[in-house]
């Protein structure tokens, strides 16, 4: 009986070679699953005829904008996940997603078994397969990379070859590329070599800093409760907000990340990003907390933060882990709703106004001049009390040195400080 298999797909040199090679090793019927998360027109072109040409049975092209940002980005987002201090998770998010959709087709089709184009050095073969033995335990997982003797991509082309699949790669211009509507990555070519600067033709998304207009741009981002609604005032759904802000970062040249990271399985890696829009949306999102959350509640969401980094990177999305950080992530950003207005210029960006109907940001307490609603002399008690564990460490280290001195002789008590006749007046 032919098995059924259902192959992640997205027409790049990996899975092109895998829909031949799963037909020849497993004798089975391939069905394919390729995912629109915004890469563009351009990538998703011939897709499906490609699949079939290669020997697949179908192949469904799934449009997942929408649900990618609002329910897998905009959650990413509105709990500061920032991994290894750069990166925004642009890839790492997408897999889940990916991975679910993939997982219902399979079930649909009565699928036998699941399948991925991922190496067995990389990050998404987990992301992949987290999902799956979520989602789909049940289902056996066929990763060709794990198992055929082919070992790298100048490999890979020579099968394509071989086999008469056309294929983008070349064996001059090696650049591994993941796009979404977050983000733009590259990989591998003459970034294998951390000291080696990326050549300038390799950016497709953001303009050279250095060519970017000569005068600044202003862009006003609005929020409701920790979620971009709004770009220069106008209301717009998640995908087109994000498209005009990849648009307006990408012209200035902003968003470009250069980064050397942690994979999972041990190694480091070099990975240069673009991720214009997503970078104004981390800035602008940041500033606005900053104005309406108070100084503990910041702090405990710069723990959760990391973890939550950790958990998108590793692809620990469908966890109750991620359920409760949302919980907690929800709950801080309840207020979140105002603007922030960046300046763009020359591959920087810089936060020159915020407001927020929420902002704990008061003139009145802060001002110099006569007020109020403050009164000054209190901070005497309040230091007094805050400064009460150094002034008895204080006494108790002067009690210690002084025994010392003396040897046997016992320290003079330290007198207790009269009580002030005025409070209110008192200096610590």
């Amino acid at each position: 009986m032919t098995r059924t298999i259902v192959l992640a797909y997205s027409g790049g040199l990996d899975t092109s070679i895998i829909v031949p090679w799963l037909r020849e090793h497993y004798d089975a019927r391939v069905i394919c699953v390729a995912a629109d998360i915004g890469q563009g027109a351009d990538e998703l072109r011939g897709v499906r005829e490609k699949a079939l040409a290669s020997g697949a049975e179908e192949c469904y092209i799934e449009d997942l904008r929408e649900e990618f940002v609002r329910d897998f980005i905009f959650p990413t987002l509105r709990a500061g996940a920032v991994y290894n201090r750069k990166y925004l998770l642009g890839t790492a998010m997408a897999r889940p997603l990916i991975a679910k959709r993939q997982v219902e087709i399979a079930h649909r089709v009565g699928a036998d078994a699941l399948a991925h184009g991922c190496t067995g050095k990389g990050n998404d073969q987990v992301r992949f397969e987290m999902t799956f033995a979520t989602l789909a335990p049940e289902l056996p997982v066929i990763a060709p990379w794990r198992e055929w003797d082919i070992r790298s991509r100048e490999d890979a082309i020579d099968y394509a070859t071989a086999k008469g699949i056309p294929i983008a790669a070349t064996k001059a211009k090696i650049f591994s590329r993941d796009a979404n509507i977050w983000h733009l990555s590259h990989e591998g070519g003459n970034l294998e070599d951390p000291n080696s600067a990326p050549v300038a033709d390799m950016f497709m998304l953001t303009t050279e800093p250095t060519q970017a207009p000569d005068a600044p741009e202003d862009v006003v981002i609005g929020f409701e409760a920790g979620t971009p609604v709004s770009v220069n005032g106008v209301a717009m759904g998640p995908v087109e907000l994000l498209t005009a802000l990849n648009q307006l970062g990408g012209r200035h040249g902003v968003g470009r990340i250069d980064l050397v990271e942690d994979r999972m399985v041990g190694m480091k890696s070099r990975g240069v990003y673009e991720t214009p829009g997503g970078s104004l949306l981390y800035a602008a999102h940041s500033e606005l907390e900053q104005l309406v959350l108070d100084r503990k509640t910041l702090s405990a969401k710069d723990v959760i933060a990391p973890r939550y980094a950790d958990l998108v990177y590793e692809g620990r999305w469908w966890t109750t882990e991620r359920e409760a950080y949302d919980a907690f992530v929800n709950v801080t950003q309840s207020r979140i709703t105002g603007t922030v207005t960046l300046r763009l210029y020359k591959g920087g960006m810089q936060v020159v106004g915020r407001q927020s109907v929420h902002a704990l940001y008061d003139e009145r307490f802060v001002t110099f001049g006569e007020d109020d609603v403050y009164q000054q002399s209190d901070a005497a008690g309040f230091i007094r009390l805050f400064a009460l564990p150094a002034r008895v460490r204080a006494i108790k280290d002067r009690e210690l040195a002084a025994s010392q001195v003396v040897g046997s002789v016992a320290p003079a008590p330290v007198a207790a400080e009269p009580e002030p006749k005025d409070k209110h007046l008192a200096i610590a």
